[in-house]
């Protein structure tokens, strides 16, 4: 575990001694989480992103799908 320093403005300050006190937790610690799942979010899109990636791009003149008019027969 690391300590850090954050500045808040105050407002936002009571708002979370007021938030985590209500849940039993502390400021340090509901940052600390919060800012864990920030990173696994971040981690899942940039793996996300990594897998779309790898698949080679449609070629422009293909259709796969049916033209306006195919689409709207009747």
């Amino acid at each position: 575990m690391r300590n850090v320093t954050i500045t808040l403005e105050d407002e936002t300050a009571n708002w979370a001694r007021v938030w985590s006190a209500a849940h039993q937790t502390s400021v340090s610690r509901m940052l600390g989480e919060l800012l864990a799942e920030k990173m696994r979010a971040e981690e899942q899109y940039s793996l996300a992103m990594e897998s779309y990636l790898s698949f080679p791009p449609m070629p422009l003149t293909q259709h796969p799908y049916p033209n306006r008019d195919a689409a709207h027969e009747r």
